[in-house]
Protein backbone atom coordinates (compact mmCIF):
# COMPACT_ATOMS: atom_id res chain seq x y z
CA UNK A 1 0.00 0.00 0.00
CA UNK A 2 1.68 3.62 -0.90
CA UNK A 3 1.45 5.72 1.93
CA UNK A 4 0.96 9.01 0.83
CA UNK A 5 2.23 12.25 1.80
CA UNK A 6 -0.24 13.95 4.88
CA UNK A 7 -1.06 17.90 4.07
CA UNK A 8 0.95 20.20 5.98
CA UNK A 9 -0.94 21.61 8.96
CA UNK A 10 0.56 24.59 10.87
CA UNK A 11 -0.32 26.32 14.21
CA UNK A 12 -1.72 29.19 12.27
CA UNK A 13 -4.49 26.73 11.12
CA UNK A 14 -5.91 26.12 14.18
CA UNK A 15 -5.57 29.85 15.51
CA UNK A 16 -8.01 30.27 11.77
CA UNK A 17 -10.31 27.76 13.43
CA UNK A 18 -10.87 29.75 16.93
CA UNK A 19 -11.74 32.99 15.45
CA UNK A 20 -14.25 30.61 13.13
CA UNK A 21 -15.63 28.74 16.03
CA UNK A 22 -16.10 31.80 18.29
CA UNK A 23 -18.32 33.54 15.71
CA UNK A 24 -19.98 30.10 15.59
CA UNK A 25 -21.02 29.71 18.85
CA UNK A 26 -22.27 33.38 19.26
CA UNK A 27 -24.27 32.84 16.25
CA UNK A 28 -25.34 29.82 17.39
CA UNK A 29 -24.37 27.79 14.10
CA UNK A 30 -22.74 24.28 12.84
CA UNK A 31 -19.59 24.65 11.30
CA UNK A 32 -21.10 22.45 7.92
CA UNK A 33 -25.00 21.74 7.36
CA UNK A 34 -26.21 18.15 7.71
CA UNK A 35 -26.86 17.68 3.98
CA UNK A 36 -23.26 18.75 3.30
CA UNK A 37 -21.79 16.52 6.03
CA UNK A 38 -23.96 13.04 4.74
CA UNK A 39 -22.72 14.10 0.50
CA UNK A 40 -19.13 14.83 2.38
CA UNK A 41 -19.21 11.14 4.44
CA UNK A 42 -20.33 8.77 1.39
CA UNK A 43 -17.59 10.56 -0.71
CA UNK A 44 -15.02 9.69 2.23
CA UNK A 45 -16.19 6.28 2.90
CA UNK A 46 -16.38 4.98 -1.05
CA UNK A 47 -12.79 5.89 -1.06
CA UNK A 48 -11.96 4.38 2.44
CA UNK A 49 -13.38 1.27 0.74
CA UNK A 50 -11.65 1.83 -2.77
CA UNK A 51 -8.26 2.47 -0.45
CA UNK A 52 -8.45 -0.89 1.02
CA UNK A 53 -8.54 -2.67 -2.07
CA UNK A 54 -5.53 -1.24 -2.42
CA UNK A 55 -6.75 2.11 -4.47
CA UNK A 56 -3.47 4.76 -4.35
CA UNK A 57 -5.65 7.60 -5.46
CA UNK A 58 -8.34 6.91 -3.22
CA UNK A 59 -6.11 6.62 -0.77
CA UNK A 60 -4.59 10.13 -1.20
CA UNK A 61 -8.07 11.44 -1.63
CA UNK A 62 -9.23 9.56 1.38
CA UNK A 63 -6.32 11.62 3.60
CA UNK A 64 -7.01 14.75 2.21
CA UNK A 65 -10.48 14.99 2.67
CA UNK A 66 -10.33 14.26 6.54
CA UNK A 67 -6.98 15.35 7.51
CA UNK A 68 -8.33 18.84 8.63
CA UNK A 69 -11.15 17.24 10.62
CA UNK A 70 -8.84 14.78 12.52
CA UNK A 71 -5.99 17.86 12.99
CA UNK A 72 -9.40 19.93 14.67
CA UNK A 73 -10.30 17.21 17.02
CA UNK A 74 -7.08 15.86 18.61
CA UNK A 75 -6.29 19.90 19.25
CA UNK A 76 -9.44 20.47 21.05
CA UNK A 77 -9.28 17.18 22.96
CA UNK A 78 -5.76 17.00 23.51
CA UNK A 79 -4.90 18.84 26.57
CA UNK A 80 -1.51 20.02 24.58
CA UNK A 81 -2.91 21.58 21.19
CA UNK A 82 0.98 21.75 19.72
CA UNK A 83 0.91 18.31 19.45
CA UNK A 84 -2.30 17.85 16.90
CA UNK A 85 0.23 17.43 14.12
CA UNK A 86 1.91 14.65 15.97
CA UNK A 87 -1.77 12.99 16.95
CA UNK A 88 -3.05 13.28 13.27
CA UNK A 89 0.11 11.84 11.91
CA UNK A 90 -0.18 8.89 14.10
CA UNK A 91 -3.91 8.75 13.76
CA UNK A 92 -3.32 8.57 9.65
CA UNK A 93 -0.89 5.56 10.45
CA UNK A 94 -3.11 3.28 12.01
CA UNK A 95 -5.79 3.99 9.83
CA UNK A 96 -3.63 3.38 6.78
CA UNK A 97 -2.59 0.11 8.24
CA UNK A 98 -6.64 -1.14 8.84
CA UNK A 99 -8.29 0.31 5.70
CA UNK A 100 -7.95 -3.21 3.96
CA UNK A 101 -10.41 -4.23 7.76
CA UNK A 102 -12.59 -1.32 6.89
CA UNK A 103 -16.24 -2.33 5.91
CA UNK A 104 -18.58 0.67 5.26
CA UNK A 105 -20.74 -0.08 8.36
CA UNK A 106 -20.08 3.13 9.79
CA UNK A 107 -18.86 6.20 7.77
CA UNK A 108 -15.05 6.39 7.38
CA UNK A 109 -14.77 10.11 9.25
CA UNK A 110 -16.62 8.16 12.34
CA UNK A 111 -14.20 5.18 12.11
CA UNK A 112 -11.14 7.50 11.41
CA UNK A 113 -11.84 9.83 14.63
CA UNK A 114 -12.43 6.55 17.13
CA UNK A 115 -8.86 5.66 15.75
CA UNK A 116 -7.73 9.11 16.61
CA UNK A 117 -9.48 9.36 19.90
CA UNK A 118 -7.28 6.06 20.65
CA UNK A 119 -4.33 7.99 19.65
CA UNK A 120 -5.32 10.91 22.30
CA UNK A 121 -5.84 8.76 24.78
CA UNK A 122 -2.53 6.54 23.97
CA UNK A 123 -0.71 9.88 24.55
CA UNK A 124 -2.12 10.82 27.65
CA UNK A 125 -1.14 7.25 28.80
CA UNK A 126 2.61 7.87 27.57
CA UNK A 127 2.86 11.14 29.07
CA UNK A 128 1.54 9.65 32.32
CA UNK A 129 4.02 7.12 32.25
CA UNK A 130 7.14 8.83 31.23
CA UNK A 131 9.41 10.97 33.92
CA UNK A 132 8.87 14.78 33.97
CA UNK A 133 11.98 16.89 32.83
CA UNK A 134 10.44 20.14 33.87
CA UNK A 135 7.64 21.24 35.43
CA UNK A 136 5.79 22.46 32.81
CA UNK A 137 4.49 20.09 29.36
CA UNK A 138 5.83 22.34 27.13
CA UNK A 139 7.84 25.72 27.07
CA UNK A 140 5.61 27.30 23.52
CA UNK A 141 2.16 26.43 25.34
CA UNK A 142 3.26 28.28 28.55
CA UNK A 143 4.59 30.92 26.53
CA UNK A 144 1.46 31.32 24.08
CA UNK A 145 -0.99 31.40 27.53
CA UNK A 146 1.30 33.64 29.43
CA UNK A 147 0.34 36.51 26.15
CA UNK A 148 -1.63 39.78 27.63
CA UNK A 149 -4.88 40.12 27.19
CA UNK A 150 -7.42 42.55 25.74
CA UNK A 151 -5.00 43.61 23.29
CA UNK A 152 -5.12 44.04 19.77
CA UNK A 153 -3.75 41.14 18.08
CA UNK A 154 -5.12 38.60 20.35
CA UNK A 155 -8.19 37.53 19.53
CA UNK A 156 -9.68 40.43 21.91
CA UNK A 157 -8.64 38.16 24.91
CA UNK A 158 -10.87 35.17 23.75
CA UNK A 159 -9.23 32.03 23.26
CA UNK A 160 -11.38 29.45 22.18
CA UNK A 161 -9.25 26.68 23.18
CA UNK A 162 -9.15 28.12 26.73
CA UNK A 163 -13.02 28.11 27.03
CA UNK A 164 -13.11 24.55 25.96
CA UNK A 165 -10.41 23.22 28.70
CA UNK A 166 -13.35 24.66 31.20
CA UNK A 167 -15.51 22.01 30.35
CA UNK A 168 -15.81 18.80 31.44
CA UNK A 169 -14.26 16.06 29.30
CA UNK A 170 -17.35 14.35 28.05
CA UNK A 171 -19.44 18.00 27.16
CA UNK A 172 -16.24 19.01 25.35
CA UNK A 173 -15.67 15.63 23.25
CA UNK A 174 -19.80 16.08 22.33
CA UNK A 175 -19.47 19.64 21.28
CA UNK A 176 -16.25 19.19 19.55
CA UNK A 177 -17.92 15.98 17.68
CA UNK A 178 -21.13 17.69 16.52
CA UNK A 179 -20.48 21.43 16.22
CA UNK A 180 -17.05 21.83 15.30
CA UNK A 181 -16.18 18.60 13.03
CA UNK A 182 -19.99 18.19 12.36
CA UNK A 183 -20.50 14.61 12.93
CA UNK A 184 -24.29 13.04 13.06
CA UNK A 185 -25.40 12.74 16.61
CA UNK A 186 -25.92 9.42 16.35
CA UNK A 187 -22.34 8.77 15.23
CA UNK A 188 -21.18 10.68 17.89
CA UNK A 189 -22.88 8.26 20.32
CA UNK A 190 -21.39 5.36 19.14
CA UNK A 191 -18.03 6.54 19.45
CA UNK A 192 -18.71 8.07 22.69
CA UNK A 193 -20.68 4.81 23.69
CA UNK A 194 -23.63 6.19 25.26
CA UNK A 195 -27.27 6.73 24.20
CA UNK A 196 -27.55 9.71 21.25
CA UNK A 197 -30.05 11.94 24.04
CA UNK A 198 -26.85 12.00 26.39
CA UNK A 199 -24.59 13.68 23.74
CA UNK A 200 -27.83 15.92 23.21
CA UNK A 201 -27.53 17.03 26.58
CA UNK A 202 -23.86 17.07 26.87
CA UNK A 203 -23.76 19.74 23.76
CA UNK A 204 -26.86 21.60 24.92
CA UNK A 205 -24.66 21.84 28.54
CA UNK A 206 -21.62 23.17 26.98
CA UNK A 207 -22.69 25.12 24.79
CA UNK A 208 -24.87 27.48 28.01
CA UNK A 209 -21.41 27.23 29.58
CA UNK A 210 -19.42 28.48 26.63
CA UNK A 211 -21.99 31.40 26.20
CA UNK A 212 -21.98 32.38 29.93
CA UNK A 213 -17.46 31.88 29.36
CA UNK A 214 -17.49 34.30 26.45
CA UNK A 215 -20.13 36.94 27.79
CA UNK A 216 -17.85 37.06 31.25
CA UNK A 217 -14.47 37.42 29.09
CA UNK A 218 -15.67 39.99 26.73
CA UNK A 219 -16.96 41.93 29.43
CA UNK A 220 -13.81 41.30 31.22
CA UNK A 221 -11.91 42.70 27.67
CA UNK A 222 -14.29 45.63 28.31
CA UNK A 223 -13.72 46.63 31.99
CA UNK A 224 -10.21 46.54 31.20
CA UNK A 225 -10.08 48.64 28.46
CA UNK A 226 -8.63 52.40 29.57
CA UNK A 227 -11.48 54.87 29.91
CA UNK A 228 -11.32 58.06 27.58
CA UNK A 229 -10.42 61.09 29.86
CA UNK A 230 -13.50 63.54 29.52
CA UNK A 231 -12.72 67.52 29.21
CA UNK A 232 -9.03 69.43 29.37
CA UNK A 233 -5.91 66.76 30.93
CA UNK A 234 -3.91 68.93 33.52
CA UNK A 235 -0.33 69.78 32.29
CA UNK A 236 2.12 67.93 34.15
CA UNK A 237 4.10 70.31 37.21
CA UNK A 238 6.51 72.51 35.67
CA UNK A 239 5.13 71.91 32.32
CA UNK A 240 4.72 75.01 29.77
CA UNK A 241 1.46 76.22 29.66
CA UNK A 242 -0.67 74.68 27.09
CA UNK A 243 -2.13 77.60 24.36
CA UNK A 244 -5.56 76.44 22.91
CA UNK A 245 -5.25 77.04 19.16
CA UNK A 246 -8.73 78.77 18.18
CA UNK A 247 -10.86 77.07 15.34
CA UNK A 248 -10.30 78.96 11.78
CA UNK A 249 -13.09 80.86 11.27
CA UNK A 250 -15.29 79.53 8.21
CA UNK A 251 -16.01 82.19 5.78
CA UNK A 252 -19.42 81.58 3.81
CA UNK A 253 -18.48 81.56 -0.33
Amino acid sequence: MITPALPSSRPTRVRHTKADDKADIKAGNKVETTATAVSRDESTTAWALAAGGGDADATDRFVRSLHRDVVRYVAHLSADPQAADDLAQDTFLRALGSLHRFEGRSSARAWLLSIARRAVIDSHRYAAARPRLCDTDDWTLVAERAQPTGLPGFDDGIALLDLLDALPDERREAFVLTQMVGLPYAEAAEMSDCPVGTVRSRVARARATLGELLAAAETTVRDDAPALTEGPVAAPAGAAPVVALAEPAVVAA
